[in-house]
């Protein structure tokens, strides 16, 4: 609502507009280009202007919904999934995903995962198992071994220790 009300006061509007996503004409002037990317870098967007990092956008947007909303929809493996979103060949996207952003799309994910899994220790409503099952992990050790890989600390201990080493969802 607030990208497209930023559209709405400069007099351009988009052909689509979606979560993470504007679809615009090609006769938007530099003027007018500049102004929006001024306006929407103040309210905390960016503007991502190639397909290069436009796909690496998609990637992440899909891996965040993935993780943050149906994350016990993942049926096949998290490589089909983007294939089958992207309609790009999976080598290729790891290969530029990695080369742009300095990590792996498999890493991205773990790290996703553990942020999530974070979230739901700090809201205590569900026990460990109960995060590990709804999260996919085989087991309740493997959740364990990866969390304390990533954060150096165990489960148990970042509950007691509350939000403190929780990050934003973009800083992962």
């Amino acid at each position: 609502m607030v990208v497209k009300s930023e559209f709405k006061k400069l007099g351009i509007i988009p052909l689509k507009v979606e979560l993470g996503e504007v679809e615009i004409g090609d006769d938007l002037s530099e003027t007018d280009k500049h102004k929006l990317k001024f306006n929407l870098q103040e309210l905390g967007f960016e503007i991502i202007d190639d397909k290069k990092g436009r796909l690496i956008e998609k990637i992440k947007k899909l891996i965040i919904e993935l993780v943050h909303t149906q994350n016990s929809e993942l049926k096949s493996n998290l490589s089909d999934l983007l294939v089958a979103n992207i309609h790009q060949d999976y080598h290729y996207l790891s290969n530029l995903f990695s080369e742009v952003e300095g990590i792996t799309i498999e890493k991205y994910f773990i790290a996703q995962k553990i942020e999530k899994v974070k979230e739901l220790l700090v809201y205590d409503e569900l026990s460990l198992s109960e995060v590990a099952y709804q999260l996919n992990y085989s087991s309740v050790a493997y959740l364990s071994s990866q969390f304390k890989k990533v954060t150096g600390l165990t489960p148990s201990h970042f509950k007691n220790i509350k939000g403190v080493k929780r990050k934003p969802i973009d800083e992962v």
